[in-house]
């Protein structure tokens, strides 16, 4: 097997063939943080890393289908520079007044405060009408029962529905049927869903994960809530990986951007420092994911704590 030699003289993660580690990626939700997963998209391109599953959550569903049906890491953030100004920009006044003033609206389970036209427009001129059966890489993708909080998993049928459904922030965006049932935001039962990738049997899973800077000051009530959905997701975030790393055979690589600021949804003049943080975190991993190809060829990984 002929050995091709990078600029630091190590192996290429790309030249150690089928006899390796199967390898899972797994993109978090984050909000518009997602974005960092062109990064890591990067550099995966950039070392030939072959991905054999992979695994999305509420915006990093998008990424994870994108990377699955086969786009360039180029492609990818072309279209992130578009499609957040046009995600979350038009808001549907009429939920808005049924969130803020029920008693003389009238309430109902699927408000969404976000103009759902126009996220389903993003998403179906990303996605159109492939399916997960077009996909090079298997691709599942993470959501949430609204009525029942239990975590689903899609792995068949149109993409852009499950990735709608991914998405779907509570309040923001309506609930989204899919199969008979109403589906929201996988963060909301897991924001990095590891077990879905060791599930699949994968060996070596490259996770993903966002936490979230708070605001300095609390000034309003939206946002003490919102520090209180930061700090509990953040707490998940932190207790998801410590779980999976001990608790399974599978090496657990985790991959978390680190950003000196809050970043708001909408904030999208932050992409480029987002994808900049995403590619720094990934090429931190890169070492130890080059060790763990080379022990895997000489047999059986060790599990992780042992």
């Amino acid at each position: 097997m002929s050995i091709r030699l990078g600029s630091t003289g190590e192996r290429s993660l790309g030249d150690f063939g089928e006899r390796r580690a199967r390898i899972g990626l797994v993109i978090g939700s984050g909000g518009i943080k997602c974005t960092a997963a062109v990064g890591l998209l990067k550099v995966l391109e950039r070392e030939k890393i072959p991905v054999d599953v992979v695994v999305g959550c509420s915006g990093g569903a998008i990424y994870s289908a994108l990377f699955a049906l086969g786009d360039s890491a180029a492609d990818i953030e072309r279209q992130t520079l578009v499609l957040w100004k046009d995600l979350f920009t038009k808001l549907h006044y009429r939920s808005l007044l049924r969130a803020i003033a029920p008693m003389f609206m009238g309430y109902h389970e699927q408000v969404g405060m976000v103009d759902d036209r126009q996220v389903w427009k993003v998403l179906e001129s990303l996605f159109g009408e492939r399916t997960f059966a077009d996909t090079k890489i298997p691709l599942l993708q993470s959501a949430t029962d609204f009525r029942t909080g239990e975590k689903v998993v899609l792995d068949s049928g149109r993409i852009t529905d499950a990735t709608r459904a991914s998405v779907a922030i509570p309040m923001l965006l309506r609930a989204w049927e899919v199969n008979g049932r109403m589906l929201v935001d996988g963060g909301a039962s897991n924001p990095l869903p590891i077990d879905v990738a060791i599930r699949e049997g994968c060996d070596i899973i490259l996770a993903m994960g966002f936490e979230s800077q708070m605001n300095a000051e609390v000034r309003s009530l939206v946002n003490a809530l919102g520090r209180t959905s930061t700090i509990v997701t953040n707490h998940l975030l932190r207790a998801t990986f410590a779980f999976y790393s001990v608790a399974h055979h599978a090496e657990v690589l985790p991959i978390m951007p680190m950003f000196d600021r809050h970043i708001g949804l909408t904030e999208w003049k932050h992409i480029p420092y987002l994808i900049e943080q995403g590619e720094r975190a990934a090429e931190e991993q890169m070492p130890y994911l080059r060790r763990l190809l080379q022990a895997s060829m000489a047999g059986p990984l060790p599990t992780p704590g042992l």
